[in-house]
């Protein structure tokens, strides 16, 4: 019979507590996003970034496009990863989260990130234009548009390229057949989406919010 573990809290500070140790900017970043209250959310969970970090270890990755960053925790994360002649793009419309950010990858010295501070499509069409190809794309913006920003993606990655999505869980919701609010749905519409989509293979892996795998055939 398939076991499965309810990961709560507690075991959430055990596997991080067992795992590699966050770099010291890092720990900064998660400090300072829960000073920010309700919006600390839009963080990714430690567990997501040292996953990615795994992925970008093992999969000789080198080229990086990262769509909503709040203030970098995601992108410092994967950055650090890179080898040294390795890019992460951040795009990100916010101003102000990305200025903070960019103070964060400074006090890390970390200069492989480039920020595109402006609506991420219009972005996504100017890389599209320069013929550039990127090894991983991280999803983790406004959920109205992630079947725009896929489809953007899925023609800049390279063959055996990832395209990795937060969020595909959205808290459980999306098996609660009561919820049918506007973003649960989205969602819903986001996953059947990628199911059909025969030009990838994928598979959700119950780490944070859930996080979809797509490798480009």
């Amino acid at each position: 019979m398939t076991k499965n573990i309810n990961l709560n809290r507690s075991l959430e500070k055990y596997i991080i507590d067992h795992s590699s140790e966050l770099h010291p900017v890092l720990k900064e970043i998660v400090n300072y996003n829960v000073s920010l209250g309700n919006q600390k959310k839009l963080q990714i969970s430690i567990s997501q970034a040292q996953f990615l970090q795994t992925i970008i270890k093992t999969s000789n990755i080198k080229k990086i496009i990262e769509i909503g960053s709040f203030t970098g925790f995601s992108a410092l994360s994967m950055a650090l990863t890179l080898p040294d002649d390795g890019l992460l793009i951040s795009l990100d419309k916010n101003s102000e989260f990305s200025k903070k950010a960019k103070f964060f990858y400074d006090k890390a010295n970390e200069r492989k990130i480039t920020q595109i501070i402006k609506p991420a499509l219009e972005s996504l069409k100017e890389l599209e234009n320069s013929k550039q190809k990127f090894d991983l794309v991280f999803i983790d913006a406004d959920k109205e548009n992630y079947i725009n920003y896929y489809e953007k993606c899925i023609e800049l990655v390279n063959k055996n390229g990832l395209i990795i999505i937060d969020n595909v869980l959205w808290h459980g919701e999306i098996i609660d057949k009561s919820k049918n609010d506007k973003f649960t749905n989205i969602i819903r519409e986001f996953n059947k989406h990628i199911k059909d989509d025969n030009r990838v293979t994928k598979n959700i892996i119950p780490i944070g919010d859930g996080l979809t795998i797509c490798i480009k055939k």
